[in-house]
């Protein structure tokens, strides 16, 4: 096991460029599944879940090659092979497989899904659209059994806001018979993302990006060449940074749009932001002002920008409040920045922040992917060493961080654990 070192309190400057997102290509390398001849997707990130994904298509039979961000998967000779365990457990969108197995060959055995431990965050949603598709759900053994004689299409009202469960029932409906009608769905770009792709493998896909969806099935899918849009989440992660520890900092490779309800809140603290056509420059202000935040469905501040921007905030005069309604267990990351001197309390689904601080350098674990990136932002905004542990979850999101960060200057290296403190961190 390796941990994070990172000597804090150097500026950084320079340009830095944003890799694919992983919240589509979670989504995309399932969808390639329901096509009939090979499927090409460019641009994809080298993180962990990718090497995971790729190695469950191969499991279920799939061709899959991967080189340079480029994964071209041959689904000729899949087949619905139970996956009731193993990698699925580590995987939180492992349930994608779900959709995109019932779509194909009417059943599926996908064992109950893992990732970052964020408390419940139940697919009722999944199952309530698999069922009004005429899928038989169960669970058995802490798997979900899939089982369709047919799946037909259906209006389907999602009773939460839910991406996973949009991008799901896409999978499974786009090769039923009939229409179906997705309502109160999500409008993340992620959705827009994977329906494109679903669109150029012959599906018939209305209105993603707004509240309704409509698909009308078609008899088979074939294979295609496909552009993953930028990681809106990445390159918030990168403005928060540029923000906290920057000299000016050019963001590569972006989206603008879809980081609109970061930026008001960035400028809203007194920091610089340019924004061109796929760059974003951020340089620092003289002061920064507290804020208040309050995570939404998109096109509201991100859940998953939350913990990056807690660190920034304690760079913020005032008291700031950050308010999770999305995932109410995300504040894990809070214990250990208070470790490095930070000024923060919870009560109830709200971090209250009070700053500025001077934050310390310290020993600290990462919870889960994004408090991983709240917990490297704040060491390179400390005084002193700060060592990261639990680098498994940042390596699920953050594609080679290390040169990334090491190319804007950042004193940032990895290294091999003790036996000692991997036994300390078990315990």
């Amino acid at each position: 096991m390796e941990k994070l070192k990172i000597a804090g309190g150097y500026p950084l400057k320079g340009s830095i460029r944003v890799s694919g997102a992983k919240n589509s290509a979670v989504a995309l390398i399932p969808a390639t599944i329901l096509a009939d001849s090979p499927v090409t997707i460019e641009g994809l990130p080298d993180i962990s879940d990718v090497q995971m994904l790729k190695a469950l298509m191969e499991e279920i039979g799939g061709e899959v090659s991967f080189d340079d961000g480029e994964m071209t998967v041959n689904p000729s000779k899949m087949i619905s092979m139970p996956l009731p365990n193993g990698r699925v457990k580590k995987l939180r969108a492992s349930y994608y497989l779900m959709g995109a197995m019932l779509g194909k060959f009417k059943k599926a055995v996908i064992g109950l899904p893992g990732g970052c431990h964020l408390g419940p965050r139940p697919i009722d949603q999944h199952i309530k659209g698999f069922e009004a598709l005429g899928a038989q759900v169960t669970n058995e053994q802490g798997a979900i059994y899939l089982r369709a004689d047919e799946l037909r299409g259906a209006r389907i009202y999602l009773d939460v806001v839910s991406v996973g469960a949009t991008i799901n029932i896409m999978l499974a409906a786009v090769l039923a018979k009939g229409r179906t009608v997705i309502e109160n769905a999500a409008k993340e770009p992620e959705i827009i993302d994977v329906a494109t792709l679903l669109t150029n493998m012959g599906a018939k896909i209305k209105g993603a990006g707004t509240d309704i969806i409509r698909i009308d099935g078609v008899e088979s899918l074939h294979g295609c060449k496909h552009t993953i849009i930028p990681d809106r989440i990445e390159a918030g992660t990168f403005m928060i940074l540029a923000a906290a520890v920057g000299e000016g900092i050019l963001i590569d490779n972006v989206i603008p749009q879809h980081l609109e309800s970061l930026t008001a809140k960035m400028r809203e603290m007194g920091i610089n932001i340019e924004a061109g056509d796929d760059q974003i420059f951020v340089s620092p202000g003289e002061k920064y002002k507290s804020v208040d935040i309050k995570t939404l469905v998109y096109p509201g501040f991100p859940t998953d920008l939350q913990q990056p921007f807690t660190s920034l905030l304690t760079k913020a005069s005032g008291s700031s409040m950050v308010t999770d309604t999305i995932y109410g267990a995300r504040f894990k990351h809070i214990d250990e920045l208070r470790r490095m001197n930070a000024k923060i309390k919870v009560e109830g689904r709200a971090g209250i922040i009070d700053g500025p601080v001077q934050l310390h350098g310290a020993k600290v674990k990462a919870s889960d992917l994004r408090a991983g990136a709240a917990l490297v932002i704040a060491g390179l905004m400390a005084e002193g060493i700060t060592e990261v542990t639990g680098l498994e979850h940042i390596d699920r999101g953050y594609s080679h961080l290390v040169e990334k960060l090491s190319g804007l200057g950042a004193t940032i290296w990895r290294e091999e654990m003790t036996q000692e403190e991997v036994e300390q961190l078990k315990s």
